[in-house]
């Protein structure tokens, strides 16, 4: 079985390598997608495309969650879509890369001469980012954590129409993400929760990946 994992395109390439490594333990074969120097939107779903169409199961996590239906749909795939504490787009139509509050709140932050954010591990003090990065990683997370556009959460995703009704699951890995649990409840899809950070995976991989490949298997099934 082939794993495309989808990162946050605010989170560098190292914060899902210790899940890449679990589900290798496990005997997938994973890809894990670039997501650096997200412009757009669209951008983003173009190149993910190209990667979604060698893959058995697509795993998105965070952000990453808007992009993956529309990622999907245009390579024409019917690859299972396992959504990890992951943003939601709605069931058709148009959505933006940020919810309304968090992009309020954004929108206080003092951007570089680029028009870029700080830092993701920079957006809350220390002693928060603390909570759901282990302290052994967080110095070399925040020393690669990119600095994304505003421009890029301004965009938008598209919504393929009944992407909803597809092979889909859902992975809580905290409880912010708890109300887009229960939508996905709604729509008939398998749910699994684990009582962690956003960051789960980066504090117990192999939990997660067990959690993956669960749902996954589920989704096979149907």
């Amino acid at each position: 079985m082939t794993v495309l994992l989808l990162p946050s395109p605010l989170l560098p390439a190292l914060a899902y390598e210790p899940l890449a490594q679990a589900l290798r333990r496990r005997g997938r074969e994973v890809v894990l997608a670039d997501g650096t120097g997200p412009r757009s939107g669209w951008q983003m779903t173009s190149r993910w495309a190209r990667r979604v169409g060698t893959a058995d199961v697509v795993v998105a996590h965070s952000n990453a969650g808007y992009l993956a239906p529309a990622a999907r749909a245009v390579a024409r795939s019917d690859a299972a879509l396992v959504l990890v504490d992951a943003a939601l787009p709605p069931r058709a139509g148009l959505t933006r890369l940020a919810p309304p509050d968090l992009r309020t709140w954004l929108g206080a932050m003092t951007l570089d001469d680029e028009g870029r954010l700080p830092p993701w591990t920079r957006w809350w003090d220390r002693s928060a980012v603390r909570r759901v990065v282990p302290a052994r990683l967080l110095d070399e997370l925040d020393a690669a954590c990119p600095r994304v556009p505003l421009a890029y959460l301004d965009s938008v995703a598209v919504a393929p129409r009944a992407w909803s009704t597809r092979r889909n699951a859902y992975l809580v890995l905290s409880q912010a993400y708890e109300a887009e649990a229960r939508w996905a409840e709604a729509e008939g899809w398998p749910v699994r929760r684990l009582a962690g950070t956003h960051l789960h995976h980066l504090w117990e991989p192999d939990v997660v990946a067990r959690a993956v490949d669960d749902l996954a298997g589920s989704l096979e099934a149907d």
